[in-house]
């Protein structure tokens, strides 16, 4: 199975150089470092080297406490995180700066992905959540080098596609040395698959093991100022096309009612950033983008659109209620707990699979709502700016949830402790 696999891959190559072609027309960061993707990077150093794959923004940000951890615990090994998208190679600059090194993921067929691996020799590999490459992992596994699912998630479904090439799931899996689950459903959907249940362990979710810095309330209060302290303030963000249209009609519901409201609007790619704008304009919207001149709002303005990466938890911060994206429409959703961490009442849209548990969790202690359309949107934002007290105690509740279910970062060393330690390279870990 795994042999017609890569068949298929290689004849579509040629429709995958086209789209990563047209992919370069709309966001110039697809335009740099080709060959990285087929497998070319020059010959690293000796250095025992730690691989961590996280595929894109939100699997860098969830990664960032993990990495922490292993550069202070391990500081001997080399860092190198690989991404798929250009807004995830950006994410890993910003939070890391130059203690890591970068490259992009290669296409998943045998000889791309030897040649890599020949490249970084790295001394074990980390996948973030739901990442199955069957032709890395089984490279890695001939290669001898220990490779763990970390952060691993699978959704009903997810489950369900992948069950329909069960071979092809059962081989990959097996040859996974260690499967580290968010929770208990994601490990048996995973061992039904095909993942050795020896080898496959509930160690949390690091999403909740997210950290603020102190910082970022100061940035959130100049941001407010900005913005107007005594306005309402609601943010969407993360939003997918499609999504925008559906704010925008719930956002005409809530200025009835409070004229003075601002709605920051932060879209997933920035590639849409133009194209948001306009759409907005076009409903007869006063808009303001964060990179114009800060004077440039005014009582007049009525969107903030935040067309800028990496200053998500400071608009976060800044705002009264957290729209997250990603669920109005078929995506899944995104990660929820940055502004529960924050203190922020969160509201999602019913397409939220990819976070089915933690909507579950905040829904269910009465920090987060889920809404179904612009009609449900607009009367859960009216309902929350009408009432401080019930924003406040959503908000209290959201940070409590994320607070009492950290540990993830701390279960996992744990358990890479053993592997790392035993990998033989005769580098001593820092203490």
């Amino acid at each position: 199975m795994r042999h017609l696999y890569s068949l298929i891959l290689l004849l579509l190559l040629p429709l995958v150089v086209i789209h990563l072609g047209w992919l370069s027309l709309r966001n110039p960061g697809y335009r740099q470092r080709w060959l990285e993707r087929f497998g070319f990077i020059p010959a690293q150093p000796g250095t025992p080297t730690i691989w961590l794959h996280a595929a894109s923004v939100g699997e860098v940000q969830a990664a960032a406490p993990l990495v922490d951890r292993l550069q202070n615990q391990y500081a001997d090994y080399r860092l190198v995180i690989t991404t798929m998208t250009p807004t995830g190679a950006r994410a890993a600059r910003q939070r890391f700066g130059g203690s890591v090194t970068h490259f992009y993921l290669p296409y998943d067929l045998p000889f791309m992905v030897r040649r890599f691996i020949h490249q970084l020799q790295p001394s074990i590999v980390l996948v973030m959540e739901m990442e199955l490459w069957p032709n890395l992992f089984r490279a890695c596994r001939r290669a001898g080098i220990p490779l763990v699912l970390i952060n691993a998630r699978m959704s009903a479904r997810s489950a369900a596609g992948y069950a329909r090439v069960p071979g092809l799931a059962r081989a990959t899996l097996n040859d996974v040395s260690l499967v580290a689950a968010q929770s208990q459903a994601d490990a048996e959907r995973l061992i039904k698959l095909g993942a050795r249940p020896a080898s496959t362990v509930v160690s949390g979710n690091l999403k909740f093991d997210i950290r603020q810095p102190h910082s970022i309330t100061e940035q959130a209060q100049v941001l407010r100022r900005t913005l107007s302290v005594n306005r309402p303030v609601w943010i969407a963000a993360s939003t997918h096309e499609g999504e925008e249209k559906i704010l925008l009609d719930a956002f005409e519901a809530v200025l009835e009612r409070y004229p003075d409201c601002l709605l920051m609007l932060a879209p997933r790619h920035p590639e849409r950033f133009d194209r948001v704008a306009d759409l907005c304009r076009r409903r007869g919207f006063s808009i303001v983008r964060r990179q114009q001149e800060a004077a440039a709002v005014s009582a007049a303005t009525r969107i903030y659109l935040v067309d800028s990466l990496g200053e998500l938890p400071v608009c976060y911060a800044a705002s009264d209620i957290a729209f997250v994206g990603g669920s109005l429409v078929n995506i899944g959703g995104h990660n929820m707990l940055e502004p529960a961490s924050l203190a922020v009442p969160v509201l999602t849209g019913p397409y939220h699979f990819n976070f089915t548990e933690i909507t579950s969790v905040l829904t269910g202690q009465g920090a987060a709502w889920v809404v179904n359309d612009s009609d449900e949107l607009a009367a859960k934002v009216l309902d929350l700016l009408a009432d401080a007290n019930l924003r406040y105690q959503a908000g209290q509740n959201a940070r409590r949830i994320v607070e009492d279910n950290a540990g993830g970062v701390e279960a996992l060393m744990k358990l890479l402790q053993g592997l790392l330690d035993g990998i033989g390279t005769g580098i001593g870990r820092t203490s």
